[in-house]
């Protein structure tokens, strides 16, 4: 997500000032088992999964059958550095938001458990665009 720094908000802000901030909460296991699972094809950049989104064959690229690789900031020891050093980043950022009235949470581990509270708010908070309006 953006902003993920104090700095980065601070910079938005002399852009534009959000009126909706969303703060998705993902249990730390849920996330470091996730970004744990993700490989990748070096030569095309695609993305897979081996939870949700694993390839035919596995550590095989899809389309070109060539060896997938794993970053190595997706090792599990990586990852929970990574995520740690995340959360103290993005503490400032949660409470300049929540300060400001604009931040709104939602916790889970399931995208789709998560999106309709989502969706339901940006559709709330967002008019329709309807096709008359558009020209």
């Amino acid at each position: 997500g953006f902003p993920r720094t104090l700095g980065q908000a601070e910079a938005l802000d002399r852009i534009c000032e959000p009126d909706l901030v969303i703060s998705l909460h993902v249990p730390f296991e849920t996330l470091k088992d996730r970004l744990s699972a993700r490989w990748v094809h070096p030569a095309s950049g695609r993305v897979y999964n081996m939870d949700f989104n694993p390839p035919h064959v596995h550590g095989l690229d899809d389309l070109t059958g060539e060896p997938l690789v794993q970053r190595d900031d997706d090792r599990p020891d990586a990852v929970a550095a990574r995520l740690r050093k995340y959360k103290d980043a993005a503490k400032p950022v949660i409470e300049l938001y929540r300060s400001r009235g604009v931040l709104h949470s939602f916790s889970g581990t399931e995208t789709n458990k998560i999106w309709p509270y989502v969706y339901a708010l940006l559709c709330n908070k967002i008019p329709p665009v309807h096709a008359e309006e558009e020209h």
